[in-house]
């Protein structure tokens, strides 16, 4: 039984892996296909960029309900039914002759797909990893998002490279078959919850004074405790910030300080690179402060903390930067990577640590509608305004180095368990 739990245990982080890698697929890949787009069809920028924005809501909108499904019937139907979305939302969108269709297609079917995925490849591996492993196994399939970041970018690049017209139609279509088989294969491959299988969870650690170890917790008592606010803030935080810094640190190096595009582009691309590398180390290291803590919640707290310190740490250089210090955007990079490494991963465990695996999926499905909900549109939007405010992007990266700190703040007033409302149990731990 111990070594087929393992093998079960494997085979939801690949096919964790596979999600993540057509998640990151659809983020990666826009940002060169919107500009064939755009010239093909008459488009301006800002219209074919709503089409994301669209995706992003519907991305926060099946998040949640992905979550209500996830903790019920496991992943599989999920990951089946984003390869059906998924693959629409590439393949259909590649037939758009004007915005509505557009819309719809790339809009809705890929925010469908794309909030189906998120949840369900981090709650998978949360529901089989626990404590002392999680963040190792979390690592491990959270390689498949900057992988998709180099092979995906590469693929579309090469595919639009010299081409002229309607190319970006076929480079759509190859990618939706390329989606449609790798979520296939995760379907294929996924698993329900251990427990179904007669199995636990790997990794199982002490919990604080406090906590009820097997309390099942509704949606509503849940959100009706610090903790899951506290973390949420925490995340959203960091998620402005991040979004910001995606969406304009190749413009303020080619505006603010006249760096070639294609040296920009490159000096990005650093970021996926080192991430391929940095996701696994940061799991082990996650894996090993909580270890040396005296329970997982405690460990993954002081993750929180660091996580955010590493992004102000990596604005902070930004700023330092000029023409002629690459060297600084090199190592902004590479400490960005560790910041993706360890915070989107780390609040999933956190609260795994704090509500308990049973119900995780409606828990944290419904913390990302509101977390994607608001990061991912206000960061860029807020970036953007600060740019024709103030003719430069240093001040969006300023905003960003704020937010940071601000999420560093709220991380380390988070509790290190929840009592629930019919307990009558002592308040929970605070100490970090």
């Amino acid at each position: 039984m111990k070594d087929k739990s393992k093998l079960y245990g494997w085979s939801v982080v690949f096919a964790s892996w596979l999600a993540l890698f057509c998640l990151f697929g659809y983020r990666a890949t826009f940002s060169i296909l919107k500009v064939p787009m755009s010239a093909d069809m008459g488009w301006s920028q800002a219209e074919v960029t709503l089409g994301y924005s669209f995706m992003m809501m519907f991305y926060a909108i099946f998040a949640f309900l992905c979550g209500m499904i996830l903790d019920k019937w496991g992943t599989k139907p999920v990951y089946f039914l984003g390869a059906i979305f998924g693959a629409a939302g590439f393949y259909v969108t590649s037939y758009a002759t004007n915005l509505y269709f557009y819309y719809a297609s790339y809009g809705v079917l890929a925010g469908i797909a794309t909030g189906m995925l998120w949840v369900s490849s981090t709650i998978s591996v949360r529901k089989w990893f626990v404590g002392k492993n999680y963040a190792k196994m979390f690592g491990i399939a959270f390689m498949g998002a900057p992988m998709s970041q180099v092979i995906m970018s590469l693929f579309v690049k090469e595919s639009l490279a010299g081409a002229q017209g309607d190319a970006w139609r076929s480079a759509m279509q190859l990618l939706g078959l390329l989606t449609l088989a790798c979520l296939l294969v995760a379907a294929a491959l996924a698993k329900r919850n251990p427990e179904d299988y007669g199995m636990t969870a790997s990794g199982e650690m002490p919990s604080p004074a406090g906590a009820a170890k097997e309390y099942v917790w509704g949606i509503k008592e849940a959100f009706s405790t610090y903790p899951i606010w506290c973390v949420i803030l925490t995340f959203l935080t960091s998620m402005l910030a991040e979004f910001l810094v995606w969406t304009q640190m190749v413009s303020y190096w080619t505006s603010d300080l006249g760096i070639s595009l294609n040296k920009a582009t490159n000096l990005y691309v650093t970021i996926g690179v080192v991430g391929i590398f940095s996701m696994p180390i940061m799991g082990i290291i996650a894996d090993k402060v909580v270890q040396a803590s005296k329970c997982e919640s405690q460990g993954r707290k002081r993750m929180l903390i660091f996580g955010p310190l590493t992004g102000a740490a990596a604005c902070a250089l930004l700023l330092f930067q000029t023409a002629t210090s690459m060297a600084l955007g090199v190592v902004a990079c590479f400490i960005f990577a560790v910041y993706w490494a360890v915070v989107p991963g780390g609040v999933v465990g956190y609260t795994g640590a704090v509500y308990g695996r049973k119900t995780l999926g409606k828990i944290w499905g419904l913390a990302t509608l509101i977390v994607m909900g608001i990061g991912p549109f206000i960061g860029p939007l807020i970036g953007g305004y600060l740019k024709d405010a103030s003719g430069s992007y240093t001040y969006s990266i300023l905003f960003a180095l704020g937010s940071f700190i601000v999420s560093l703040m709220l991380a380390s007033t988070l509790p290190l368990s929840a009592e629930p409302a019919t307990s009558v149990a002592e308040a929970p731990a605070t100490e970090a």
